[in-house]
C-alpha cells in the first residue's frame, strides 16, 4: 500500500517539471527513507485519483508511525514541506516556466504558478477551506466578511517548543527572499516548498509570490529583495501601475506606512494584490473634479466609507505623478475643525495613503486611501480606528484588504457568536459580556426565529464592519465632512 503512494507521489513529482522518467527510482527511495522505509514492493505506475495533500498525509502517517516526526505541529509542518519540494522544481525552472507561459500571455504565466503552489501545499487550500465568509449587501454594495479559522490553532506543547526555541536572525522576516526553500524551526515557518519569480521593478530586484493563507482568489505578495521598511513614495505609484502592467488581471496595493493605519508588516517593503474584484473597485465616483497639472488624468471621489481619490489615465507616468502630488498635499494637510493633524508638536508625522492600482481596458486606475493615525483621549487607539463600541467584533488595523471591502475578522468570533445566537433565543449561554450592548439592539430590531437568527447575525455584522470602514475614514459622509473633502481637494487644483 505504501509503495503504491510513494510510486503516485513520484508520478507528480515527475509531471511538476522538475524531475524526468529517468529519476523514478531516484525519487522513490529518497521518499521511502524520509518516512523511516526499508522496503519497496512493487507498484503500478499510474496517475492516481488521489490529491497531492492525501497522498502527502498518508506520507507524513507513516512518518510519524515510524518515529521520524514528532507530534508537534512544526515538526509536521517541516517534513510535509520537505516531501512537498519534491512537486515543486527548483528556483531557476520555475521561473523559465513562468517566462515560457508569460510568452503565451500574463494569465497562463500566474495560472501555471498558482496551481504549483495549490499543488505542492504552499498555498494551503484546505486550510483556507475553513473560512467563514459572505457578503453582506450595504449603501456601498456587497461588504465581503471573513472570519479567519485557516491558521491552525497552536497546542500547549507548540507553545513551549516556540517559546523554547531561540528566536534567530535569518531570514529576518517571513518576506524575506531568503524564505525561499529554507527548512523552518519551531517557530518559524517551514518553507521548502516555496519558490519566488523574479520581477526588476525601476532597476531594483523584486519577488512575487503567493500568500500560503489566501484571504481571496490569487492573492500574491510582490515584496523587495532587500528587508528595509515600508514607505509610500514617489517610487510606490510608479512600481504599482508598473506591476498591473506586467499583470493587467490582477490588482496591486500597498498597506500604509505608519502604525495603527498600516498592516500588519511594515517592517518589509511590500505589496500585495490577486484576481479578485473588490466592492471598493466597483464603488461609483460621485463627485468629479480636474487636476490642472495633469489634464490626461480623470479624478473624483468614491462613494465609499473611506476617503478616495480615484484618478484614471492612459498615461502611466502622469498618472503617477498626479497621484504623488496628492500624496504629498496629503501628508501636510491639517483641519483642526475635523480632528486631522498633518503633525505634532514634536514634528512626528501622522498622515499617509492606502494606494490601489487596477487596469481597466487600456486605463491605468489608482484608489488613493486617505489615512491618518493621530490618537486622542477619547480615542486612544486611533481617531480614524474602529472605535470602541465596535472593538467586540474588529480592534486591529485597517489594511489594504480591510479598506477595499474585505473585513478580516478574528477566529475567537466562531465560537462567540455561536453564543451571541444562544443569547438572542433566550437559551442557556456563555455570552461575553462585551457582546451585550450589540446583541440588545439586534434583539430589539428583529424578530428572531432559529430559521432566521444565523442570517441576522450575518447581517448586523456587515453592519459593524461598514461602521468600521467609516470610523477609519477621515472625512465623514456627513454633510461636515464631504464639505471639508472638498476643501482638501481644493488644495489638489492649484498649480
Amino acid at each position: 500500500m505504501i509503495s503504491q503512494t510513494i510510486s503516485d507521489f513520484a508520478t507528480l513529482a515527475i509531471a511538476s517539471g522538475g524531475w524526468m522518467e529517468m529519476d523514478r527510482i531516484y525519487l522513490q527511495n529518497r521518499i521511502l527513507g524520509m518516512i523511516g522505509e526499508t522496503e519497496f514492493e512493487e507498484a503500478e505506475n499510474r496517475s492516481s485519483s488521489k490529491s497531492s495533500t492525501q497522498l502527502m498525509d498518508e506520507l507524513v502517517e507513516v512518518a510519524k508511525n515510524n518515529h521520524i516526526v514528532g507530534e508537534s505541529l512544526s515538526e509536521q509542518e517541516t517534513f510535509a514541506s520537505q516531501l512537498m519540494d519534491f512537486l515543486t522544481p527548483p528556483p531557476s525552472v520555475v521561473n523559465a516556466f513562468f517566462a515560457q507561459y508569460y510568452a503565451k500571455g500574463p494569465k497562463e504565466a500566474t495560472d501555471y504558478f498558482y496551481d504549483l503552489c495549490k499543488t505542492n501545499d504552499y498555498v494551503k487550500t484546505r486550510a483556507i477551506a475553513k473560512n467563514i465568509d459572505f457578503p453582506v449587501e450595504t449603501e456601498y454594495g456587497s461588504l465581503e466578511i471573513t472570519i479567519n479559522l485557516s491558521k491552525p490553532e497552536k497546542d500547549p506543547k507548540q507553545i513551549a517548543l516556540e517559546k523554547n526555541t531561540a528566536q534567530g536572525n535569518y531570514p529576518q522576516c517571513q518576506l524575506c527572499m531568503e524564505n525561499e526553500g529554507y527548512k523552518g524551526r519551531a517557530n518559524f515557518p517551514a518553507r521548502t516548498n516555496h519558490r519566488i519569480i523574479r520581477m526588476n521593478l525601476d532597476g531594483e530586484s523584486w519577488g512575487f509570490q503567493y500568500s500560503p493563507y489566501a484571504y481571496y482568489n490569487e492573492h500574491c505578495i510582490v515584496l523587495s529583495e532587500k528587508h528595509r521598511p515600508m514607505e509610500i513614495t514617489k517610487q510606490t505609484f510608479d512600481r504599482l501601475l508598473k506591476i498591473i502592467e506586467v499583470l493587467p488581471h490582477y490588482f496591486m496595493g500597498s498597506n500604509a506606512d505608519l502604525p495603527i493605519v498600516g498592516g500588519s508588516i511594515l517592517s518589509h517593503d511590500h505589496y500585495q494584490g490577486g484576481r479578485h474584484t473588490f466592492a471598493m473597485d466597483k464603488a461609483p465616483i460621485e463627485f468629479s473634479f480636474s487636476l490642472n497639472k495633469f489634464p490626461d488624468v480623470t479624478a473624483g471621489i468614491v462613494k465609499w466609507p473611506m476617503s478616495v481619490i480615484r484618478l484614471q489615465s492612459k498615461n502611466k507616468a502622469e498618472l503617477a505623478r498626479a497621484a504623488h502630488e496628492i500624496f504629498a498635499k496629503w501628508t501636510v494637510y491639517s483641519d483642526e475643525s475635523l480632528d486631522i493633524s498633518a503633525y505634532s508638536q514634536d514634528g512626528t508625522l501622522h498622515h499617509t495613503v492606502t494606494p490601489i492600482a487596477r487596469k481597466k481596458e487600456d486605463f491605468f486606475e489608482m484608489d488613493i486611501v486617505l489615512r491618518d493615525n493621530n490618537v486622542s483621549e477619547k480615542h486612544p487607539d486611533g481617531i480614524f480606528h474602529p472605535h470602541k463600541d465596535v472593538q467586540h467584533i474588529k480592534q486591529e488595523n485597517i489594511g489594504l484588504i480591510e479598506v477595499m471591502g474585505l473585513a478580516i475578522l478574528p477566529p475567537r468570533l466562531k465560537t462567540e457568536l455561536e453564543e451571541v445566537e444562544k443569547y438572542l433565543l433566550e437559551e442557556e449561554n456563555k455570552m461575553a459580556s462585551y457582546h451585550k450592548k450589540w446583541a440588545d439592539s439586534i434583539k430589539m430590531n428583529h424578530q428572531l426565529t432559529k430559521e432566521n437568527v444565523n442570517e441576522v447575525i450575518q447581517k448586523e455584522l456587515g453592519q459593524v464592519f461598514k461602521r468600521v470602514l467609516e470610523d477609519a475614514g477621515v472625512f465623514k459622509r456627513d454633510e461636515q465632512g464631504q464639505a471639508g473633502f472638498k476643501r482638501f481637494i481644493d488644495t489638489c487644483l492649484t498649480r
